[in-house]
């Protein structure tokens, strides 16, 4: 590697990602994804997400978190509803490394939108819309990837402006 230079970084939440660590190390360290960190935690996936993986994250901001109905983060980082925190959770994950590059490519081969089945087992859409891209949940709500491919040592990270539910 020493001849490509320094490591490439992307900022997230005003905090650098280094492609270096993995999923959660960088998590932490974002201003943007307190509340995924806190949900992640109460979910127990810390240490999924810390292993190997690959794994492809679709990361809801706080934003995303907060435009859902008032009550519901908290309702949902209750002990009693690990089960649907979970379910939530891993429903913006989908196993293996996945770049914008690589799902463009699985959507031209399926006419334009790639389907992705997620951890928690239900299927992702994404797709373009405009010049965006846009990931597609089993309810039809539709997020943006506000930042692409931030690439982690055990996958990547697409950075979504809501929280998609199975």
């Amino acid at each position: 590697m020493g001849s490509m230079g320094k490591e490439t970084t992307v900022t997230v939440g005003g905090a650098p990602m280094y492609s270096t660590k993995n999923i959660i190390e960088n998590a932490v360290n974002s201003k943007d994804h307190t509340t995924l960190v806190a949900a992640v935690k109460a979910a127990g996936l810390v240490e999924t997400l810390s292993g190997t993986g690959p794994f492809t994250v679709f990361a809801p901001t706080n934003a995303a978190f907060d435009a859902l109905p008032a009550g519901t983060v908290d309702t949902l980082l209750k002990p009693e509803n690990k089960d649907k925190l979970t379910a939530i959770l891993t429903y913006h994950v989908v196993p293996g490394h996945l770049t914008s590059k690589d799902i463009e490519a699985l959507a031209m081969k399926s006419g334009g939108t790639a389907e992705l089945k997620t951890v928690q087992g239900e299927s992702l859409k994404v797709m373009k819309s405009g010049n965006a891209w846009v990931v597609v949940d089993s309810k039809g709500n539709k997020a943006d990837i506000t930042t692409a491919n931030v690439l982690q040592s055990n996958g990547v990270i697409h950075v979504v402006d809501k929280v998609l539910m199975p």
